[in-house]
């Protein structure tokens, strides 16, 4: 079968996101590969069992090495079915003693559920967490570096009051490192089955008394365990809640790559982008620089959003099985294989975060002190003032009006005179200098830092 070129396939993940790395898992030739594995595991169980020898082992084993997707896609094209295309590649390249076992008292299923079972767990485990990894990393030694870089907080899109860089990069070093964690987990909850073709082992059980045992010694062959109950196919709801972690991840990203992309923008200016020589931000406009790294994590984000929902669909099946999945179900490695994509984009980019703390400074002053208000109201209150709130929010008013700073109307108000008289040095400090109101921000950045 002639391979086609790659700018013939018709999914942007074949042409432009390729990732050698998991296409060993997720590609085609990674899913035969599975699959093979599988049988492989079935005949070293029978041989156990002294159902075959150690010869029909090895015929098998050395088989399989030899199976190439091209001639399992040719044979399916002659015969229709695509595990028994696999069974017969497998066949015809051992001798006549062997042929009867290979795929002895095993369904399509018991093979193809087994597989990817096994190949996601082997990728979220071998490539989307290390991955993920190496991300946490960058951004705990930025939180470290930038744990005491004063930046104004907003919430709504509006300036509310101070924190510092680090504690809005460890937000993400926490949540990362929590996917991390709950990843491993769901990874190694993914379950096989060996039951048959309704999942009640009538196959198995014409030669073993204990056919739940001989289905736990195949799958012991991939490091896999049994459903407690399978049909046909294996209970979806481990996998499903597998991709809903890494639908999560990817929200995580994509929350990330907003964040530093409104930060880019021309009139907030506090962090950027490393764009290399030669690089092209418009075709007409030659000054742009865009955030592309930050706006396609997001818009990858898009597609792995959409794709849950056939996984959620798929969770439904008629009876002990039907077919409505078997299309849908093979676009599952694309999710993972969009979030590694963007993982491993946003560490090369956040490796080479520039953080202007010029801008920032700026910004923080840009209200001329109004973001004291919230220390200004509650210090206020503290010393009794009966309506700290609205009096807060009328000489913030006076301010805007006026165009001056906060801390020189509030000098030369008549009724704070009181107040500022009862004061401590400290209080009257964070008035006159935004910048030292930002609570621990730097110190809960430093220990998440530790910590993750």
């Amino acid at each position: 079968m002639k391979t086609h070129d790659q700018f013939d396939s018709l999914s942007p993940i074949d042409y432009r996101y390729w990732d050698k790395e998991v296409a060993q898992y997720l590609s085609e030739n990674g899913f035969i590969h599975y699959k093979l594995r599988v049988e492989l595991a079935l005949v070293r169980a029978l041989s156990r069992r002294g159902i075959c020898s150690a010869e029909v082992v090895r015929e098998v084993e050395v088989a399989c090495g030899q199976v190439t997707t091209e001639e399992v896609y040719a044979e399916e094209d002659k015969i229709k079915h695509d595990i028994r295309a696999l069974v017969n590649c497998i066949r015809v390249k051992v001798s006549d003693n062997a042929k009867p076992y290979v795929h002895m008292t095993a369904t399509s299923y018991d093979i193809i559920d087994t597989a990817n079972a096994a190949r996601y767990r082997d990728v979220v485990k071998n490539i989307l967490i290390p991955a993920l990894v190496k991300l946490k990393e960058v951004l705990v030694n930025i939180t470290i570096r930038e744990a005491e870089t004063v930046q104004v907080g907003r919430t709504h899109g509006q300036h509310a009051v101070p924190i510092t860089f680090g504690f809005a990069l460890a937000k993400y070093v926490s949540s990362i490192h929590g996917s991390i964690e709950e990843l491993k987990t769901r990874a190694e909850k993914l379950l096989g089955k060996f039951s048959g073709a309704v999942g009640a082992y009538n196959a198995s059980s014409l030669f073993f008394d204990d056919p739940e045992g001989f289905e736990a010694e195949v799958l012991a062959e991939l490091g896999l365990t049994a459903a407690k109950h399978s049909t046909q196919i294996v209970s979806p709801e481990p996998l499903t809640r597998l991709f809903c972690e890494v639908t999560i991840v990817a929200g995580i990203l994509a929350n990330l790559s907003d964040d530093m992309r409104n930060l880019q923008r021309t009139e907030i200016g506090e962090v950027g982008e490393e764009f290399e020589i030669g690089q092209v931000g418009s075709s007409t406009m030659p000054q742009k620089r865009n955030p592309i790294n930050f706006e396609n994590v997001k818009s990858c984000w898009k597609i792995v959003v959409s794709r849950i929902s056939t996984v959620f669909m798929d969770q439904i099946s008629e009876h002990q099985r039907d077919l409505t999945n078997s299309a849908s179900s093979r676009i599952y490695g694309e999710i993972i294989a969009y979030v590694v994509s963007m993982t491993k984009r946003l560490t090369r980019t956040m490796s080479k975060l520039t953080v202007d703390h010029a801008s920032l400074e700026r910004n923080l002053a840009m209200q001329k002190g109004l973001i004291v208000a919230e220390p200004l109201y509650v210090i206020l209150a503290a010393l009794g003032h009966p309506d700290a709130h609205e009096k807060v929010r009328t000489l913030t008013l006076q301010a805007q009006r006026e165009t001056r700073p906060l801390e020189d109307i509030v000098v030369g108000d008549a009724e704070m005179q009181t107040y500022l008289e009862k004061m401590t040095p400290h209080q009257k400090q964070i008035l006159s200098n935004p910048s030292l109101y930002t609570g621990i921000a730097s110190k809960k950045a430093k220990e998440i830092a530790k910590k993750f």
